[in-house]
């Protein structure tokens, strides 16, 4: 296994890390199920997975409150207190449930009980966007962190991000974090942070997390052919898994990678690529293959969308850029599954396509000349439950 110094805070961490999301479960496989706490772990097959892991290296593992029903975090402090001080935990502080300061405590309390640890490795505001960024100063979450700190119940701040760039930064600017955790892959170079976010993120100081790296295994499954042609056809022969992490990790300014595993064959695969992940290496005539496939999978697209975000903000708060992304998504990537998620469990319900009051303000602004109005309707007749 390799390692890399995790920005400031001067831990050296694995290449690959474990995401624990997607955790192999009992009694379901759609992506819905991993959050559903009537769908338990599988205990034997994870078990096995998380002792592979270590012995192969892996040093960090990542989780949160909500994941598999709140029952990761659980499963996780059973199977790492043996192996606790060879390992980095990071976990998440659940923003969007936080209704005041009260909740800050009780939430890591209850997290350090199910960790079965005295401290948490790195601890990450989650899913920070420019509405509960707000609401996380608001309430003083800084000086929480400041506070746990210093109590010496975590080592590291960080935040996970889903928001665009320019929040991003003002985020990275507002606090001496030390590390943060954005999605970032060959597909979505440009969304979110992107690779402004990870350039600038690095320049900062703090160490890069990656979760998404095969976009929820949609880079990975369900080939459509004209993809698997022009992979056939590229100079080194490698699976779809090996060319999405080796062009994350070609990346100098990525810490770590997180990978949401959940068989022993996938946590095979991506520590025999691990192995290989030097930045840098990859070279012209490999680059170019994987920019034909991106560009083969946005010719798929249903709706042209480029994500300007001219035309938000919405009076009625629909971010139609997340909602296009989500419906083209479906079509791409040949499953519905993790954009219907998305769609009813993540989004607010003024975020998504259903609470369009149709004024055509979007429409004005829109570069592309799309009719939004009436694509909206074929995002929530398409997503919404």
């Amino acid at each position: 296994m390799l390692y890399r110094k995790l920005g400031r805070t001067g831990c050296e961490v694995s290449v690959l890390g474990l995401g624990c999301m997607r955790l192999p479960i009992v009694g379901g496989t759609s992506a819905v199920d991993l959050f559903d706490p009537n769908k338990p772990i599988d205990d034997p097959a994870a078990t096995e997975m998380i002792e592979h892991a270590v012995e192969h290296g892996i040093n960090y593992f990542d989780t949160a409150y909500p994941y598999h029903g709140g029952q990761s975090e659980v499963f996780l402090g059973r199977k790492l207190k043996p192996y606790r001080e060879r390992v980095f935990l990071a976990t998440k502080l659940p923003t969007w449930l936080v209704q005041g300061k009260h909740d800050f405590e009780r939430f890591l309390g209850e997290q350090l009980r199910r960790l079965k640890t005295d401290y948490i490795d790195f601890y990450l505001l989650h899913g920070l966007n420019r509405q509960l960024w707000a609401k996380m100063r608001e309430l003083g979450a800084l000086d929480f962190l400041n506070q746990i700190s210093a109590d010496g119940k975590i080592r590291h701040t960080g935040f996970s991000f889903h928001d665009d760039v320019k929040i991003f930064r003002d985020i990275v600017d507002s606090y001496d974090w030390g590390m943060c955790l954005i999605q970032y892959n060959y597909f979505d170079e440009g969304y979110q942070a992107g690779r402004e976010g990870l350039e600038y993120a690095a320049s900062r100081g703090l160490g890069v997390v990656v979760m998404e790296p095969l976009r929820g295994g949609r880079l990975t499954d369900r080939i459509p052919e004209e993809i698997q042609q022009i992979w056939n056809s590229a100079p080194v022969k490698r699976t779809p898994a090996e060319w999405a992490l080796r062009w994350v990790w070609n990346h100098k300014e990525v810490s770590t990678v997180l990978s949401g595993m959940s068989s022993m064959a996938q946590l095979v695969e991506n520590i025999r690529v691990a192995k290989e992940a030097t930045p840098g290496t990859m070279l012209e005539p490999e680059l170019q293959s994987v920019a034909k496939v991106c560009e083969a999978y946005r010719r798929m697209l249903r709706i042209g969308c480029t994500g300007c975000a001219y035309c938000v903000p919405c009076p009625n708060g629909v971010d139609i850029p997340l909602n296009f992304s989500l419906y083209n998504d479906t079509f791409m990537f040949k499953d519905e599954d993790i954009s219907v998620m998305v769609y009813n469990h993540f989004m607010s319900p003024e975020q998504r396509a259903s609470s369009c009051a149709e004024c055509g303000e979007c429409e004005e602004h829109c570069p592309q000349q799309i009719k939004i109005r009436d694509e909206l309707k074929k995002v929530h007749l398409k997503l919404g439950q």
